[in-house]
Formats: C-alpha cells, sequence, structure tokens
C-alpha cells in the first residue's frame, strides 16, 4: 500500500462539503498549477518550510544546522540543496519560523482524529472531507480509510483534479463515497499543458464517465471551476466550460474564488514567483467580476451554487 503524507486535519470545515466536516490534507498532486492555493500540497514528499516573519533571529537554527544550509544570505534562507531534511533545526526553533512539511499517517490514525467530531457531523449532515494535494493518488490507503469511515455511518466526500485512472478510482473509491467534488480549470489543451502541467484529455473523459453514473442513480458529482485572473475565468474559457458541461448534460456547478495567498506560502518553501505570470494574480477577485462570470454560466443553463 503505498502510504501518502499529510499535510494537515482540518477540523470545523464549512467550505469543503455540506454541514460541519473534517478535512484531509493529502500531499502529492500529479498536476502543478500556476495558481495552486496549496503549493505545500503539490510534492508527495516531505518538505522545509522557512517562515520569514515568525524568525526573531536567535541564531538557534545556525548554531544547530549541521549542513550550513541555513543563511540570511540564501534567496529563501534555506539553501535546498545542501539540506538533508534532517529537521534538527526545526526542533530546535524556538518561535516555529522553521516547520516541517507532511506527516505519515496511518489509517487509524486518521480515523481516530476525525471520530472525535462524529456528533458534529450528525447533527449538522457534515462528514469527512477527503483533499489535497490529490487523494486519488492513494487508491489502496483511501479504499481503506472511506471504508472505516462508512462502517461509521460518516458522509464521505473527495475532492479531485480528475486526473486518476477511471477504473481503479471506480474500483477502489467510488463504492465508498457519497459526493465527488471535480475540478474543471480550463478546456483549452494547450494552455492545461501551459497552467498546469499536463494535457486535461483524461480529466474531461473521467468527468463524462462519472456524470454518466451519476444520471444512472450514482454518486453525485459537481463541477467547480477556480476563477484564476487571466487564465480561467476569460469568458472564452468560462463558455467553453459551460458548453462542456451541458453537453454532458450538467446543469450545475460551483466556483472557487481566487485568493494571492499562495504567494506567501511559495517564499516558505523557497519557491520563486513565475516569470510569466499573467497580471492581477497578486489581487483577490471582486465581487462584480464574480457575478459576471456566473452570468455566463447562468445563460448557458447552468445554475451555479
Amino acid at each position: 500500500m503505498k502510504a501518502p503524507l499529510i499535510l494537515e486535519i482540518k477540523g470545523n470545515s464549512l467550505d469543503d462539503g455540506p454541514g460541519i466536516r473534517s478535512v484531509v490534507f493529502f500531499k502529492g498532486c500529479p498536476l502543478s498549477c500556476l495558481w495552486c492555493h496549496n503549493p505545500e500540497s503539490k510534492k508527495p514528499g516531505v518538505e522545509i518550510a522557512f517562515d520569514p516573519d515568525e524568525c526573531i533571529g536567535c541564531g538557534t537554527c545556525l548554531e544547530t544546522c549541521q549542513e550550513d544550509a541555513l543563511s540570511g544570505e540564501n534567496p529563501f534562507y534555506i539553501d535546498r540543496e545542501k539540506c538533508s531534511l534532517c529537521f534538527e533545526c526545526v526542533a530546535a526553533c524556538p518561535s516555529k519560523a522553521l516547520s516541517r512539511v507532511g506527516e505519515p499517517m496511518t489509517v487509524e490514525e486518521i480515523t481516530g482524529t476525525v471520530l472525535k467530531d462524529k456528533l458534529f457531523y450528525q447533527n449538522s449532515g457534515g462528514g469527512v472531507t477527503l483533499s489535497g494535494g490529490e487523494p486519488t493518488l492513494y487508491a489502496d490507503f483511501n479504499r481503506d480509510l472511506l471504508g472505516h469511515l462508512k462502517c461509521e455511518g460518516i458522509h464521505t466526500l473527495v475532492e479531485t483534479c480528475g486526473l486518476f485512472n477511471a477504473d481503479t478510482f471506480e474500483q477502489m473509491l467510488y463504492p465508498f463515497l457519497d459526493l465527488i467534488y471535480f475540478d474543471i480549470k480550463l478546456m483549452d489543451d494547450t494552455m492545461h499543458r501551459q497552467y498546469c502541467g499536463t494535457s486535461n484529455q483524461v480529466i474531461l473523459n473521467n468527468f463524462s464517465r462519472l456524470f454518466q453514473r451519476y444520471k444512472a442513480g450514482g454518486v453525485e458529482i459537481l463541477p467547480r471551476t477556480p476563477l484564476i485572473p487571466g487564465i480561467t475565468d476569460t469568458d472564452e474559457n468560462l463558455t467553453a466550460i459551460a458548453d462542456f458541461l451541458i453537453s454532458v448534460g450538467a446543469d450545475k456547478a460551483e466556483f472557487l474564488e481566487y485568493h494571492p495567498m499562495w504567494r506567501e506560502k511559495n517564499v516558505k518553501l523557497g519557491l520563486p514567483m513565475p516569470a510569466d505570470e499573467p497580471e492581477d494574480l497578486d489581487s483577490f477577485g471582486s465581487r462584480d467580476h464574480l457575478d459576471k462570470c456566473r452570468g455566463i454560466f447562468l445563460d448557458a443553463g447552468i445554475e451555479v451554487v
């Protein structure tokens, strides 16, 4: 079984499905979206982060590091070619400016954590959401996790980028799911390759396949589109997505509003800003623009939830 690293288990969430939920964030994703709101979830392996706003300049980490990988003269403080990821500096840092990104957890550990809030799920119509990163990368692991949750009568939801083996998904994960949130970002394959790192053909085929199952009485699936300024929120792209959704019989979708907080996370991980990024990626989306995007879907006959 391929064991994942967990970024966080976020309790009391109201944004990742119906009711009050616990969200399990997995590390690792097959896409490399330029704007990823969780850039710490892209790589499947463990990483180290440095938050300059939390650093008190005490020098404890400099004395601790045996690889001489830390210096204020480094562009992002950590020389990641020298760093061996021993995490001794993390343990020594009194202000927690240095942190480990990604922790191993067993199915039993995750189940035990989320079951603490079972009463909240029952009283609110909530449950557990698997997010990331990309949960479908760990089909064996999440088959067991979802199986445990269903035995407890807990509502389950997976948030996916859609890039997975459809047969594996349907065999291992689908029987244990109550709801699927499925991202459709860009319809133009060239742009999808440019901004997400790979073709969108498997993603679109997977959505069509799962939506046909939903229409036949299967698991509900909700398409979602992040509104990224100058990339996914253009009239051309939204019109193309709306046309695609209508073609498969979908009449409901969700928009994910943009926020630029990923830029700060990039700094903590030592990732430079993209050299050719569109304008306005450093500001929040406006309500007027959201209404305009909503109008494109509504005109096509798609309800925006």
